[in-house]
């Protein structure tokens, strides 16, 4: 039987444009390509288990705008449960993205994101069953995802710990987390540690009972008190935009926990999302379909 998914997060609008470099201090710069696009680590995850296949229900604030409205409409597409998200006196949050060979520079203004409460936490566990997945990332302000987090683990559900983007703070999240998922600088900086296996070791060390490590091209890398393996990147072609990808993954990985698969099946199937979602621009839109996964993942 498959395990329901509960996603507590952020959802942003994404402005995203393509600039040959980083423009100095007073210096205009043409760009391309600029592109609206729906996004907020919270909504991608949402919006990329919903599309792969998952029953998935999420909490958090908007504003009460246009890029609200088009937030909210893109995950009831997908499939998402959208009534534990509340709209709010602030604006919706955006992220300005600017896109150099295929890497992304962004800055964010938090806005209705700031606006989640204990109160929006309890609205979306209630009901919840014992091992049901709540994923968390960190674009909301910390004690309440911390509650969001202690809460699921008190009734049961198996939580899981996108700890991006990375604050030092956040290393009190890492005790309740069943599995935290950092990429090699988040791992750094929540551990204190530079080596993979040693960053490793401090959050185990520290109460997280499983640890994935993104290594984007590298593939990704498990632990846990008894166990390591690495599974290999799956490529489907020259990234142009790595936006999302990381979310891609997080979404693809609780589907099929959520479906009772393995680690290692979980982890292959998420690696052949996100290796479809770097070829294609946006955020949410560069999420593939369950079956363009599979058909990729049968090639590897």
């Amino acid at each position: 039987m498959m395990k329901d998914i509960r996603i507590f997060g952020s959802l942003n609008c994404d402005l995203t444009i393509r600039a040959p470099y980083l423009p100095k201090a007073g210096e205009t710069l043409k760009g391309s390509d600029f592109l609206i696009n729906a996004g907020g680590k919270g909504a991608n995850q949402a919006y990329a288990c919903a599309k792969l296949g998952g029953d998935v229900s999420m909490a958090g604030c908007v504003g009460q705008d246009a890029f609200g409205e088009m937030l909210l409409q893109n995950l009831s597409s997908a499939g998402v449960d959208t009534r534990f998200i509340r709209k709010t006196g602030r604006s919706t949050g955006v992220a300005m993205i600017t896109i150099i060979d295929g890497d992304n520079r962004i800055i964010l203004d938090e806005g209705a994101n700031a606006c989640v409460s204990e109160e929006d936490v309890y609205a979306l566990l209630d009901g919840a069953k014992e091992g049901d997945i709540l994923l968390v990332q960190l674009e909301n302000p910390l004690p309440v995802i911390q509650k969001a987090l202690s809460l699921a683990k008190e009734r049961g559900l198996f939580t899981v710990l996108n700890p991006a983007p990375a604050v030092k703070e956040a290393k009190v999240l890492v005790r309740d987390a069943d599995l935290i998922t950092p990429n090699r600088n988040e791992l750094a900086l929540l551990s204190g540690k530079e080596g993979l296996d040693e960053g490793i070791d401090e959050l185990l060390e520290r109460g997280a009972s499983r640890v994935i490590v993104t290594l984007g091209g590298e593939g990704s890398y498990y632990a846990d008190r008894e166990t390591r393996f690495s599974v290999p990147a799956i490529s489907a072609g020259k990234a142009i935009d790595t936006t999302a990808a990381g979310d891609t993954f997080c979404g693809a990985l609780c589907v099929k926990l959520a479906e009772g698969a393995t680690m290692k099946e979980a982890m292959r199937f998420a690696s052949a999302c996100s290796g479809i979602a770097v070829t294609r621009r946006g955020a949410q839109a560069s999420v593939p379909t369950r079956p363009e996964a599979e058909s990729l993942l049968a090639k590897f």
